[in-house]
């Protein structure tokens, strides 16, 4: 993937998602550059993962043209589009099969693509979620929910790609854990210079992750700032003061 002067990665423009006659994604444009890591943030239902998902393709968008560096992308995508951008779910109880071992699941994707340096690769992802290779052989359910979020992560860093769709990455992982893995994320974005599109629920989680923020309610977009102007209580619409009144995190 080339990367244009203009520095932008992905670029969202107008796209809209219809489930029969429901609309899902009402006309969202944003534009993130590499390195950046930009944020999603609504109530259940307000569109954010159902975006996601437009963007990998797994739900066709019916209109707008999702571009990835400077390249609209079909509606089906190309098999090297999932090489460039991975995605991690929010459940790591439903994501990875119970009864694989861990070497097993980060095989696959690596035959899927037909590369040849596995060993290479399988070292290094392990090693940069925190695991080693003594984590290589045991089974998924094994793991407890916060390793088994490492595995999820590993194994979508295994093709090495440069954006990463994070779903609600720690949502179902205990308080403890969470800050852990989130921590974990910021520091393999700085090592490998990957671009971060994350949904969350939770205002201070994407001010801890985010440079900038889109509020998101009924598909819509409602407001877009800066995760900083967001912490100093810049925000102007009424939809997003609520969630800062209701958000712990900006409690004040």
């Amino acid at each position: 993937m080339n990367i244009g002067a203009n520095g932008k990665i992905l670029t969202l423009d107008r796209v809209n998602v219809f489930f029969n006659q429901f609309h899902a994604v009402k006309n969202i444009s944003m534009t993130i550059a590499s390195g950046g890591s930009y944020g999603l943030v609504g109530e259940s239902g307000s569109g954010k993962s159902t975006l996601l998902r437009a963007i990998m393709g797994a739900v066709p968008t019916d209109k707008g043209v999702v571009t990835i560096a400077g390249k609209p992308l079909p509606r089906r995508r190309p098999k090297a589009f999932y090489r460039d951008v991975q995605m991690v779910f929010q459940d790591p109880y439903g994501s990875l099969h119970p009864r694989q071992t861990v070497d097993r699941l980060l095989q696959e994707p690596l035959a899927i693509h037909g590369l040849a340096d596995g060993e290479r690769r399988i070292r290094k992802a392990l090693d940069d979620v925190g695991l080693g290779g003594g984590f290589r052989f045991r089974h998924a359910h094994q793991l407890s929910g916060g390793q088994r979020q490492r595995v999820a992560i590993a194994r979508a860093l295994i093709l090495e790609p440069k954006i990463l769709l994070l779903d609600e990455p720690t949502s179902a992982l205990d308080a403890s854990v969470q800050a852990e893995v989130l921590n974990l994320l910021n520091e393999v974005r700085r090592e490998r210079n990957l671009t971060y599109l994350m949904v969350s629920h939770d205002l201070a989680v994407i001010h801890h992750m985010c440079d900038r923020l889109m509020i998101m309610q009924n598909g819509c977009a409602v407001e877009e700032l800066a995760a900083d102007e967001l912490a100093a209580g810049e925000a102007h619409n009424g939809y997003t003061q609520d969630l800062l009144k209701a958000s712990e995190g900006f409690a004040r």
